[in-house]
């Protein structure tokens, strides 16, 4: 079972995991919460239906690894369409920002519960829910990853096969690589 997710009586998925791997899957997370930010915490007299409607970003962010995370839901092509795309991004990007958040969070908290030995594998147990969070940030963690190795099409990662050891991406390319394989694993689990 180790790094391959199974499912769990009543729901869920569990996933054997050694110290170096909880080590590095919470470092991951832990800086893909810092690329997403802390987000806005409404002041303590703020109007609850005002937060609900509360606008955010109109223009795509700098980033690219941000970019790919929250991409245009349009199309540039004319004016009408940046526009619609920058009205899109005003209405639903701090949600999806947070969801994002909420879900790393998941993650780092599940990882932080486990009491890892040195050469020994835990297990962890997840719950439906916990398992669609840890769905979200793997696939995160992968979009951010390919993004800073210029993977933009599935033919492009064949080439960090080849990639010779000395090659300063070998250490992305293989947690490219491995998240890979846990997402799949989850998402066959999930599925059966």
């Amino acid at each position: 079972m180790a790094g391959h997710f199974e499912a769990v009586p009543g729901g869920g998925a569990a996933v054997a995991l050694d110290e170096v791997e909880v080590s590095i899957l919470r470092s991951l997370t832990v800086q893909l919460l810092e690329l997403i930010g802390p987000g806005e915490e409404p002041e303590a007299d703020a109007d609850p239906l005002a937060a609900l409607f509360a606008e955010g970003p109109s223009k795509p962010p700098a980033d690219p690894a941000l970019r790919r995370l929250f991409p245009d839901a349009y199309g540039d092509d004319t004016e009408e369409l940046r526009a619609a795309a920058a009205d899109f991004r005003r209405y639903t990007e701090n949600d999806l920002r947070a969801r994002k958040r909420e879900d790393a969070l998941v993650v780092v908290r599940a990882l932080d519960g486990l009491d890892t030995e040195p050469e020994e594998s835990v297990l962890l147990k997840l719950t439906p829910d916990e398992s669609r969070a840890w769905l979200g940030t793997l696939n995160d963690l992968r979009l951010t990853i390919a993004t800073r190795l210029e993977i933009t099409e599935d033919e492009e990662s064949e080439r960090l096969y080849r990639l010779p050891d000395s090659d300063p991406r070998k250490p992305m390319v293989m947690a490219y690589l491995w998240l890979g394989a846990l997402q799949e694993s989850l998402i066959e689990t999930l599925m059966s």
